[in-house]
């Protein structure tokens, strides 16, 4: 008697064998794949504006073959070696730059009740309160109602129907804050607008497969492997880069000036020793930018370009074109980077930064205002520097732990079970295999709780095996036939073998979701690991099995 299978089966399972060892094999050669892989993304990067390959990017190119798979399992943090920073983002500074904008609004809106009201004047008020002081309190019903039509609804799911301010009365003053609904729909914009800049910023530095996740209500845990230090990686996701457009008031000497409610005193980048007083409120910012690039100025000088969108274009002509002849400052970070007196309206929505820059200092600026601003300022709570040679280290250690872990297992199953383990000790390196085959197809990361989790399915990889044979074992007690008891311990098994490995890739999605960084890196390789074992043990190692008994054609076995 034979044991059979359906061709079509076969030919499934050992495609899939076949790809996965293909997919896995660019592994092997890590240096060189990596070399091929990083001269392909520059020489695509130079294709974009224009530009040629290099001889060394050629170069690089050709060390690995165009046609082959190059995909390959990226390394983590604490294996590549790089930066760990945990930042709090200060989502209190938004809820004040809110109220400074509205500021403007509701003062022109208040200038049509002014018979009513008297003369406002803004008073201070802490941080994201804005507080306005009306002469006459007599009119403070048509002051509410005039700024109640200002406001909007939240646009939130869980603030449907709300406001987005609240406008009361205090004595003679109004004040005005965000609703809670809408504090609480412009942390998470705050939070998404941050994850989704620091990502940009880290992508254009050109390092692999960072990893960029929100922690909590207010902080965002960052892990950029190959990158030189934590300080390197501050200057690339630290820098502000705001950049606003502000109604000068005045400039002077004296840094000790008071500037008055609603304006800030502010340096020259380029004039030690000049200050300028600025409106709070800018009249164009950096959030209306569609493009900046670097550029020269008519006296040659280094320079950055840039362009509206069509809110900005309008409301910058709109200004320039009644404020002609007045200075104009442009701040960078705080620091006014050049205050230009407007000589005629600029209405298409483009024009020049110019100051003392140099060609690199102009190309990183316009990088930085390209990728956006971060919408509020960041504090750095944790900061780590993992060197490759600790790297290193730890790969080491885990081609240690796997090896012998791989060892152990095999001597344990040759023992155990003679021929049969030594089909399971095949299989268990076929698991392997497409268990990396998997990784670098899906871009997945390692790190060395992922490591751990592979370990731990080298060992509970022949769990399924173990199962099987045991249940041969007992169908062979019962004076089957050698065909027959193979059949009926596969068929017998396979529930238990279910069960018992659904309830691991249970915990294993439940970790990925609410774990963070280790334990998600841990959870996936456990994932993948539970699902090429089983796969494995089920077809894998029934075919090999069906492929010596067919050609052996024993009598009896002995498992």
């Amino acid at each position: 008697m034979q044991l059979e299978t359906p061709l079509w089966k076969r030919l499934v399972v050992w495609a899939i064998v076949v790809v996965g060892l293909i997919l896995a094999a660019p592994n092997l050669f890590y240096s060189r794949v990596e070399t091929h892989n990083d001269a392909a993304t520059a020489i695509a990067k130079a294709a974009k504006v224009g530009g040629e390959a290099t001889p060394e990017q050629t170069a690089a190119l050709s060390v690995w073959p165009s046609w082959a798979p190059s995909a390959l399992v990226n390394l983590g943090l604490d294996l590549r070696g790089g930066a760990h920073l945990l930042a709090e983002v200060k989502l209190a500074d938004v809820y004040k730059q809110r109220m400074d904008a509205f500021w403007p609004d509701a003062r022109d809106a208040l200038k049509e009740v002014r018979d009513a009201t008297g003369p406002i004047k803004r008073k201070p008020a802490p941080d994201g309160t804005l507080r306005i002081t009306l002469t006459n309190p007599d009119g403070m019903q048509a002051a509410l109602a005039k700024l109640q039509g200002l406001t909007a609804n939240v646009v939130s799911l869980t603030g449907a129907g709300q406001k987005d301010m609240e406008i009361v009365a205090d004595g003679g003053d109004i004040v005005i804050t965000l609703s809670d609904a809408e504090k609480a729909a412009t942390d998470t914009r705050t939070m998404q607008q941050s994850l989704e800049i620091i990502r940009r910023r880290v992508d254009a530095a050109g390092t692999r497969e960072p990893s960029i996740q929100r922690q909590g209500a207010d902080r965002i845990l960052i892990e950029v492997p190959g990158i030189g230090s934590a300080e390197e990686l501050k200057a690339i996701i630290g820098t502000t880069a705001k950049l606003t457009f502000n109604t000068v008031v005045g400039q002077g000497s004296d840094k000790t000036a008071n500037p008055g409610v609603g304006n800030l005193l502010l340096p020259a980048s380029d004039h030690a020793g000049l200050y300028y007083t600025v409106e709070e409120a800018p009249v164009v910012t950096g959030d209306d930018l569609v493009d900046a690039q670097p550029s020269f100025d008519q006296n040659g000088r280094p320079a950055v370009s840039f362009r509206f969108d069509t809110s900005g274009a309008r409301k910058f002509g709109e200004y320039t074109g009644a404020h002609v002849g007045e200075p104009f400052a442009i701040v960078l970070d705080k620091q006014v980077i050049s205050a230009p007196t407007i000589q005629t309206a600029i209405t298409g929505g483009s024009g020049i930064i110019t100051g003392n820059f140099t060609v690199e200092g102009s190309t990183n600026l316009a990088v930085l205002l390209r990728a956006g601003a971060l919408p509020a300022e960041m504090t750095f709570l944790e900061e780590r520097t993992v060197g490759p040679e600790l790297g290193q280290d730890s790969i080491d250690a885990g081609k240690v732990a796997a090896i012998a872990g791989m060892v152990l297992v095999g001597v344990f199953m040759l023992a155990s079970y003679g021929m049969f383990g030594l089909f399971a000790n095949i299989t268990l390196v076929l698991s392997m295999g497409i268990i990396f085959g998997i990784l670098s197809m899906i871009g997945g990361t390692l790190t060395l709780p992922g490591i751990a989790g592979l370990v731990l399915t080298i060992g509970t990889a022949v769990d399924a095996n173990v199962l099987v044979y045991e249940r041969i074992r007992e169908e062979l007690r019962h004076a089957k036939t050698a065909a027959r008891a193979i059949e009926l311990g596969y068929e017998r098994a396979t529930s238990a073998i279910v069960d018992a490995n659904v309830t691991t890739l249970i915990t294993s999605i439940v970790l990925y979701f609410f774990g963070a960084g280790p334990v998600r890196g841990f959870a996936v390789a456990l994932f993948i690991g539970i699902v090429t074992s089983v796969f494995t043990a089920l077809f894998v190692t029934r075919l090999i099995i069906q492929i010596w008994f067919n050609w052996r054609k024993p009598k009896t076995l002995i498992v």
